[in-house]
């Protein structure tokens, strides 16, 4: 049986649709069967960040109006044979979507793949109900900024009302050098504020991978092995740190904190 993870932040802008396929690449690379589910009916992005926008021939509304079976709507990843996508589609106005037509494609995805992740769309409204309404676990995205953090805790209070057996969050866009210099909210700064477990750390970076043959073996070992660990944590409960201050102490790293903010 597998385990249906939403990935979810409250706030849009985080990062979180990034997070959501770099994990699901990490657990692929883990040789665990992962299906992506984009739940953000009308504005997807899930298969733009993926690189699989263009070979999407059925979606999840094309599910539900029966237009096809669920097995012919998903999109197989080109570089991880493990790793599938169901696309959401474009917004069909006359379409009502039931809830209990969206649990029965999880149900149908809980036999064959080990991780579901679904990209829950930003906001508290009904697209964010029916994605975490699906799930057994949550995963909140944030950045180590006030309004972000606020905005999850939100989030993190509305998943208690919700039959959530696990709570995680994940740092995203995390500054080495601000948070050394106390500038930029450390993890367990947020981790008192959200009062959940923590799952990990993603460095800045401007170059955060996407779905290209390069993302788990390229030269950006950092941001890889930031990954690698959220993912490892995820499979095994775990509460490893990936500690994106590194650079950044001692006399050495405190040169290089005032050469990067002067860049």
């Amino acid at each position: 049986m597998g385990r249906a993870i939403v990935m979810t932040s409250g706030k849009g802008g985080v990062g979180k649709t990034t997070v959501t396929a770099n994990l699901g690449m990490q657990l692929a690379s883990k040789n665990y069967r992962v299906c992506l589910v984009d739940m953000d009916i009308g504005l997807n992005n899930l298969d733009v960040v993926m690189n699989m926008d263009d070979r999407v021939v059925y979606t999840m509304l094309d599910v539900i109006e029966n237009r096809c079976r669920l097995k012919e709507a998903l999109v197989q990843d080109d570089h991880y044979p493990l790793l599938f996508m169901l696309s959401s589609g474009g917004l069909n106005q006359n379409l009502t979507i039931q809830m209990s037509e969206i649990k029965a494609i999880i149900t149908e995805l809980h036999k064959t793949f080990d991780f579901i992740l679904i990209d829950c769309p930003a906001g508290i409204d009904a697209g964010f109900k029916r994605a975490v309404s699906c799930a057994d676990e949550a995963i909140v995205v944030t950045t180590p900024h006030l309004s972000s953090i606020r905005d999850a805790d939100k989030v993190v209070t509305i998943l208690s009302s919700y039959d959530i057996v696990s709570k995680r969050f994940v740092i995203n866009r995390a500054r080495g050098d601000l948070i050394q210099d106390k500038i930029m909210f450390d993890v367990y700064d947020i981790g008192k504020t959200l009062g959940i477990e923590f799952g990990g750390v993603i460095p800045e970076d401007d170059n955060v991978i996407t779905n290209t043959s390069e993302n788990i073996t390229n030269t950006k070992i950092a941001l890889n092995r930031a990954f690698d660990i959220l993912a490892d944590n995820i499979i095994t409960g775990g509460k490893k740190l990936f500690d994106c201050t590194y650079k950044y102490r001692g006399i050495w790293g405190s040169i290089k904190r005032i050469i990067k903010r002067s860049v």
